[in-house]
């Protein structure tokens, strides 16, 4: 497949893992709080794609700058971020990637503008895909950073030192990548690995919806601000988990839309990314029951 002339298909993705290690045979990048995105630049246009290939090129006009930097056809595989005194904020990104008017668009890429974070050269007149990462680093490593062009930085082997420094500015995580990898599109590889910075704490259950012929259960979660209870996110739960039946066992006090509210007297461990602006956990899973 030529990926420059076919541009419907997908970035190479991660598996998960729980905890950072250290390894000669990785790089370890910052993983960057934002949307990934392989961008089609030339000197003509810059086209930008989602990682479900949807064109998004309209939402960021102020990326166009990127064409400024190539002189042939060129790919990059990275993560458009918006950041605020330094650090990323996936709450204003939201802001950007739901706007619809091009007038409010134009006006945000000047307000607020976005970077994309580069940690990969897939193109440059021909395929690099079957080439080694630390070859395609070394190509990418030519174009120049700009106001809205950066490449990513990395460490070699000290996965535990990056991730110790992720925790301490509470970033979202780093990913691992062997030294060696090839970049295989469309695919989930554990060459290469995320490991999150997951925040644990314990909510209650305020809430849950169980549909027929599902294999989970919604958990709605929530806590007491001034005396009153407010729901914060949900989760799922597995039904062959003994916490369904406990769960099930507890009248219902009301129900509204399919949601059977509960007296929040069970709590459960979650572990999320964040607990946005608007007091909403991001990516939140369950971890157990606390008795």
């Amino acid at each position: 497949m030529n990926i420059w002339q076919n541009k419907e298909w997908g970035p190479m993705l991660l598996k998960e893992i729980d905890n950072p290690f250290v390894s000669r045979d990785y790089i370890f990048e910052i993983k960057f709080d934002g949307h990934r995105t392989i961008i089609f630049a030339s000197p003509q246009e810059v086209i930008i794609k989602s990682r479900n290939s949807v064109n998004v090129t309209y939402l960021y006009p102020e990326l166009q700058e990127i064409k400024k930097i190539v002189k042939k056809k060129t790919i990059f595989d990275g993560e458009i971020v918006r950041f605020e005194n330094n650090r990323p904020n996936f709450s204003l990104l939201q802001e950007r990637a739901h706007l619809k008017n091009k007038e409010k668009i134009k006006m945000m890429a000047n307000t607020n503008p976005v970077v994309f974070v580069c940690f990969d050269i897939l193109y440059e007149d021909e395929d690099l895909t079957n080439k080694p990462l630390l070859k395609r680093k070394e190509i990418l490593n030519k174009y120049p950073d700009n106001n809205v062009f950066m490449k990513a930085k990395y460490l070699v082997g000290e996965g535990k030192k990056l991730f110790n420094i992720v925790k301490k500015e509470n970033l979202e995580g780093i990913i691992a990548k062997k030294k060696d990898s090839l970049y295989f599109i469309n695919t989930r590889c554990d060459n290469w690995l995320k490991i999150k910075n997951y925040q644990v704490e314990s909510f209650l259950v305020g809430a849950y919806e169980d549909k027929e012929n599902n294999y989970v259960i919604t958990l709605y979660l929530g806590e007491y601000q001034n005396n009153s209870f407010s729901l914060v996110g949900k989760v799922n739960l597995a039904k062959k988990n003994p916490l369904y039946l406990k769960i099930k066992s507890i009248s219902i006090e009301k129900t509204d839309k399919d949601i059977n509210y509960i007296k929040p007297t069970i709590k459960v461990l979650v572990k999320y990314i964040e607990m946005t602006k608007q007091g909403h956990l991001r990516q939140p899973i369950f971890i157990k029951e606390i008795k």
